[in-house]
């Protein structure tokens, strides 16, 4: 399945949705074989998603102003938006998505106050309802060979299938394509619009991906695409992004409002090395699915068979508001060009973690972001980011 260009209204609203597949039938589905690199440039086009890691043009950004995000705690927000901005200006453009002039003219003062270098700062307004960046906004895309040409996927968006204001956010790409006047192809199983966020996925950028069963895969909670299978899944991954070696793994962290995103878990940072989260305390609540991700992912080979290098990253201690787990991750972490940004938790296993990413991380610093207040958002830095790669000259 090639990506296809964008639809009218009227041709998705007579596109059949794809039916369901029986218990008998997923089961007798084999997984999807590692393809060769002459298959993923047939299948997509030539064009695949990018790892993190790889230059980029700009990183993408919301503004906060859905107070109802951090209810009680919003005052301190845009500070550590700001410190985020700060930090990734000196490597590439920071684009910020703003609701109105008044929205980015205080965006400007937080900036300008904390001594961020503005002139690497474009602003562009374009509404959202909760400004969760990774998961609502645009996938870019680039060609696999030279990188010569970006373009958007554009992959829908329906509030993680919990809450009900979305719909602005799921415009965002589109928007975004036709200002930045990139080519916008849409995501399409047999006719069929596909949900899919940023956070769900994680990829080494040479045809391997990463996500959870529990977030795409389960027929009860929070169900993104209705009656999709494993195998549908991997032939989405395949085509529209041109990863087509999966390692699933079973479940997210407690806290986790997305029922189980990986950025929160396990996160490639080279094209053979994932960092993955472990929990030491037995009796945690999280102990028992992080060793399931464990003994799976170390079963697990690369595109081209190799094993996975797994470096452990601690799980800070358990952080709760107002009664309610949050899920304080470090594998939140934000990989720019000028430096690798990381959830810090007030905790001590903040410095071991520092430590460890430093030592995979040599081409840039490592910094901690404070996220104490963030993660109240049920959130931090990887869910506020996306990434928009570099064009090299062909």
């Amino acid at each position: 399945m090639p990506l296809t260009p964008a639809l009218s209204r009227r041709e998705r609203e007579k596109t059949p949705l794809t039916p369901a597949l029986s218990r008998r039938e997923r089961e007798k589905t084999p997984l999807t074989p590692t393809l060769s690199r002459r298959e993923r440039e047939k299948s997509t086009l030539g064009f695949g998603l990018p790892a993190e890691w790889e230059p980029h043009e700009a990183t993408w950004i919301g503004w906060p102003h859905n107070r109802s995000d951090w209810p009680g705690k919003f005052a301190p927000i845009p500070w550590v938006y700001g410190e985020i901005v700060r930090r990734l200006a000196p490597g590439e453009f920071v684009r910020v998505l703003v609701e109105s002039k008044i929205h980015e003219q205080a965006a400007r003062r937080i900036l300008e106050r904390i001594g961020c270098n503005t002139a690497r700062v474009e602003f562009f307004r374009v509404p959202t309802d909760r400004g969760w960046t990774r998961d609502s906004g645009p996938t870019f895309l680039c060609r696999e060979e030279k990188r010569s040409q970006v373009a958007v996927c554009r992959f829908r968006f329906n509030g993680w299938a919990r809450y009900d204001d979305w719909k602005k956010d799921d415009a965002v790409p589109p928007k975004i394509a036709r200002r930045l006047g990139l080519h916008l192809f849409e995501s399409r199983l047999d006719g069929r619009e596909i949900v899919l966020e940023g956070g769900a996925i994680d990829v080494n950028g040479s045809g391997t991906i990463l996500t959870t069963e529990e977030c795409l895969l389960d027929p009860k909670v929070q169900v993104r695409n209705p009656g999709m299978t494993r195998r549908q899944y991997e032939q989405v991954f395949r085509d529209c992004l041109g990863a087509g070696n999966v390692l699933w793994l079973n479940r997210g962290i407690a806290g986790d409002d997305t029922h189980g995103h990986v950025d929160d878990i396990a996160r490639f940072v080279n094209r053979c090395t994932v960092v993955l989260c472990r929990e030491e305390n037995s009796s945690d609540e999280n102990y028992e699915a992080l060793e399931e991700n464990r003994e799976r992912l170390e079963g697990l080979r690369l595109e081209d068979g190799s094993k996975i290098e797994v470096v452990f990253l601690p799980m800070p201690s358990p952080l709760f508001f107002d009664g309610r787990r949050l899920p304080a991750s470090y594998a939140n972490l934000y990989i720019g060009n000028a430096a690798v940004l990381v959830p810090t938790f007030n905790d001590p296993r903040d410095r071991t973690t520092l430590g460890v990413l430093s030592e995979l991380f040599t081409d840039r610093p490592v910094v901690g972001i404070h996220a104490v207040d963030l993660v109240w958002g049920l959130g931090t830095i990887h869910c506020l980011t996306r990434q928009q790669p570099a064009i090299t000259s062909s």
